[in-house]
């Protein structure tokens, strides 16, 4: 049980700390990844920047995602969930259109402007406040091949434990600090998960280390 996001946030720094981390960026999936990953930001002097993902819902049950959508890349689904319901991606082609405008409003909203910051080369920390079913997450992993980091760190501090192995072949090191075998949701592990705010997510940003930061520099 975690008291709350930050609390969640300065565990998941002590584990990345005693790792070898070369030029860090941290990477929240808003909004609940920004006050989780912003411990991390400051304890590794690392720029934070938002991994924008917007979840496809199946029609017949909005919060069931068919799929998920990073800002700049393709949709990806789960090809068996579609097939029992008899549709198809195109199906969804409503859905992803407005995922691609409100990816483009947060960023908007959240960033007012500043540039992205550059992945190439560096060592990529993407934090969440947890993982249901990792769906938003392989469509970060797509997002964040297209952009070329040197390596992968996925830090969560909770997710089923079929989540972290679906997970766990597609970036360098998962850090998952609780990993329950009866997973009911994310909230339950937090005492305090009150939804995370546009407010809290910006002023996270405004408080991190700056672009810049982390660069040229190995933690152990």
């Amino acid at each position: 049980m975690f008291e709350d996001r930050i609390s969640a946030g300065l565990q998941l720094a002590g584990h990345l700390a005693e790792l070898p981390v070369k030029d860090p960026v941290v990477l929240a999936l808003p909004r609940g990844g920004a006050p989780v990953a912003l411990p991390i930001a400051q304890a590794l002097q690392a720029p934070m920047d938002l991994l924008l993902v917007r979840k496809i819902g199946m029609p017949s049950n909005p919060e069931l995602a068919a799929g998920a959508l990073a800002e700049g890349s393709n949709p990806i689904f789960n090809n068996a969930l579609l097939q029992i319901a008899g549709l198809r991606p195109e199906d969804f082609a409503a859905q992803v259109a407005q995922a691609r405008e409100e990816n483009a409003a947060r960023r908007a909203r959240y960033l007012r402007g500043r540039a992205p910051v550059e992945l190439a080369g560096r060592t990529a920390i993407v934090v969440d406040d947890g993982i249901a079913t990792g769906a938003t997450f392989m469509a970060a992993h797509i997002w964040l091949k297209e952009r070329g980091p040197a390596s992968v760190i996925l830090a969560v501090p909770v997710a089923p434990p079929e989540a972290v192995d679906e997970l766990r072949p597609l970036v360098d090191t998962v850090i998952c600090l609780l990993s329950p075998e009866e997973f009911r949701a994310v909230g339950v592990h937090y005492r305090d998960f009150t939804q995370t705010s546009d407010a809290e997510v910006m002023a996270a940003l405004a408080a991190a280390p700056q672009a810049g930061a982390g660069k040229d520099r190995t933690w152990h």
